[in-house]
């Protein structure tokens, strides 16, 4: 009784704080659906910039953001040409640039905050928002706090781009920089337990191992690419698989959702070679940013994943400068690629360089065709990644003509099947087993957890879930009323 009345009266401040705010929550089905968003929401938005910390940029966490209007449309994804892949498979790449911070990570940060936030778990007014992360999540976490009105506390390595921390800097998050690259995420780890003991208001959204996360990119990320091949797939084509970074396991969450409706999808989970922790049980560090590694996420499902391969951080970081120094772009057109894709390069950031990457490995691979669509997300833009290419300017000197044709031969035309390895069921239990280091033996969890994990009816039952999540949301919202204030002209 004493737990539930806690919640109860949690709940009734978050209510509370949340309509001082003028906070309305947008549910799963509106993030997937825009069509459905309240028209009190839509009339104000084009008078909202995108990055604004305005409440309503709530409703901007979906793939249907249109750049131009400033309204909603179609999914926003990027189809690359053979000219540039090097493979007739079509590889297309959800965008993520189009979300407020720049990236979907705000996404999985909304997966984790709102149902604590709905259900009373999370207390605005005097708890602390602590999102351990790579770089990208603690930007969503941070920029979600920021509506809240409430404490954020950003956790990343030390080694992520000055873009991140410049950007935190600004929001107003406290910041904690641990040490290492983004392959050390024990270290976050770390820092988490620290303040567990030294900050009772701290409460962990750990995007590792919150399955707010996984149900977000299944029910959000797996439907926009649904919608996206109903639009675009054509009469002939057919999804062969998904690909995505291992990161937080989140992205391959989608992947899971593809398969349940669309027989023979395969899953590539991808990550850097200097540190191919699911292909070798290996270690080390890396420039891939924001796919932490050394451990296997809580959320990934193993059983699932087809795939995995990993790409050396050389390639990725050669392609950001072919793809967006000028004497690149001159030696893609030259080779036969469009100005209007070369104009929409700047789109991809370094771990979406990796998706790319691991995507033309997995075409090359099964041997896929023209009729074969491979698809996977572009995290974020080469905006986070403006001083990386500085840094190697000076480093290496400016990028030349003949920088750029080794790049586009051998990094993309002349990409290979190395590093890459099919799973079989037992390959599959061998990684699954490899969480027990970390989750069981560091972070608490029990050996029953983790077996629980193993049987596809605990990932079914998860996902039964998600129509719950939208029923809490809408009561929720009806005791802030905030939907009616807006009706009557009284919102933000």
């Amino acid at each position: 009784m004493e737990t539930t009345m806690k919640s109860h009266e949690i709940r009734a401040r978050a209510v509370e704080r949340c309509r001082e705010k003028r906070i309305l929550i947008p549910t799963l089905a509106q993030q997937k659906d825009p069509s459905l968003i309240p028209e009190a929401v839509t009339r104000r938005m084009p008078d909202i910039d995108i990055q604004d910390v305005d409440p309503l940029n709530l409703f901007r966490i979906t793939w249907y953001n249109d750049p131009t209007s400033h309204g909603f449309g179609k999914v926003n994804a990027f189809e690359l040409p053979p000219e540039l892949t090097g493979v007739e498979t079509r590889i297309v790449g959800l965008i993520g640039r189009h979300f407020p911070t720049g990236t979907h990570k705000v996404g999985a940060a909304f997966g984790c905050l709102v149902p604590r936030l709905v259900h009373g778990e999370f207390d605005p007014i005097d708890q602390v928002a602590v999102w351990p992360s790579t770089g990208n999540y603690c930007r969503g976490g941070a920029f979600d706090s920021a509506l809240l009105g409430c404490h954020a506390v950003a956790i990343l390595p030390e080694e992520m781009s000055q873009e991140r921390f410049r950007w935190l800097e600004n929001i107003g998050a406290e910041v904690f920089a641990t040490p290492g690259c983004e392959s050390n995420v024990k270290e976050i780890f770390d820092k988490c337990w620290d303040l567990r003991a030294t900050r009772p208001e701290a409460v962990i959204f750990n995007q590792f191992d919150e399955f707010g996360n996984y149900l977000w990119h299944w029910s959000v990320t797996g439907a926009a690419v649904e919608d996206w091949l109903g639009q675009h797939a054509g009469p002939n084509g057919r999804l062969a698989g998904w690909v995505g970074a291992t990161g937080s396991g989140g992205t391959l969450a989608a992947g899971d959702y593809l398969k349940g409706r669309f027989p023979g999808v395969t899953i590539t989970a991808a990550e850097a070679l200097q540190c191919p922790t699911l292909l070798a049980c290996g270690f080390g560090g890396h420039r891939i940013e924001g796919i932490g590694d050394k451990h296997v996420p809580w959320i990934h499902n193993v059983r699932t994943t087809d795939v995995v391969t990993a790409i050396d951080d050389e390639a990725t970081m050669r392609l950001m400068r072919l793809f967006n120094e000028e004497v690149g772009r001159d030696l893609l057109a030259d080779r036969g690629v469009s100005d209007a894709v070369i104009g929409r390069l700047d789109d991809l950031g370094i771990s979406s360089i990796c998706n790319l990457l691991a995507a033309i490995k997995t075409a090359k691979y099964y041997d896929l065709g023209p009729d074969d669509i491979l698809v996977t997300s572009f995290t974020d833009s080469v905006e986070m990644y403006r001083t990386r290419l500085d840094e190697m300017n000076e480093a290496h000197g400016a990028y030349t003509a003949t920088d750029a044709a080794i790049d586009f031969e051998r990094r993309l035309l002349g990409a290979t099947t190395d590093h890459l390895r099919e799973l079989t069921y037992r390959d599959r239990r061998a990684i699954h087993n490899f969480k027990y280091f970390t989750w069981v033996e560091q972070q608490g969890r029990s050996v029953e957890e983790l077996e629980e994990l193993w049987n596809p009816s605990f990932w079914t039952n998860l996902t039964d879930g998600v129509p719950e999540w939208d029923e809490a949301i809408n009561k929720f919202n009806a005791d802030t009323g905030v939907l009616d204030l807006l009706d009557q002209g009284k919102g933000t």
